[in-house]
């Protein structure tokens, strides 16, 4: 088992920056990838960033490359979603989720790929 805690979210107006953090307890140490979605009011959950955390391999939605960097600190058990310029249709509940099954038959940007997901952090960017 796998216990992901967010954090970070909060209010901020167009244009600004955030970081998130994604701190993971328990049975950390068969982790491979890690992701972070988000779920805005009324749609469905969407893939943000992934990062495989024993190597170089990272993968971000279109809506955010090159505003967001996701990046892991794994002394710390944590992983980070740094958020620049951000856009009014940022605003979203932030999801990170550890992939420990590898199972490949899905894409790091389908949410059947992750075995664990915390509860969520609110981040809502105001004009």
């Amino acid at each position: 088992q796998v216990q992901l805690v967010e954090s970070g979210g909060g209010l901020v107006q167009a244009g600004g920056s955030l970081r998130l953090s994604c701190t993971a307890s328990g049975r950390t140490g068969a982790t491979y990838y890690m992701g972070w979605f988000r779920q805005a009011p009324g749609k469905d959950r969407e893939f943000v960033a992934a990062l495989r955390l024993s190597g170089d391999v990272n993968d971000y939605a279109s809506s955010v490359e090159g505003r967001f960097t996701i990046s892991a600190d794994n002394a710390k058990n944590t992983v980070y979603l740094q958020m620049n310029n951000l856009q009014l249709e940022d605003t979203a509940v932030y999801y990170c989720a550890a992939d420990q099954s590898l199972r490949v038959i899905f894409r790091l940007q389908q949410e059947a790929r992750y075995d664990y997901w915390g509860q969520g952090t609110q981040v809502t960017v105001s004009s």
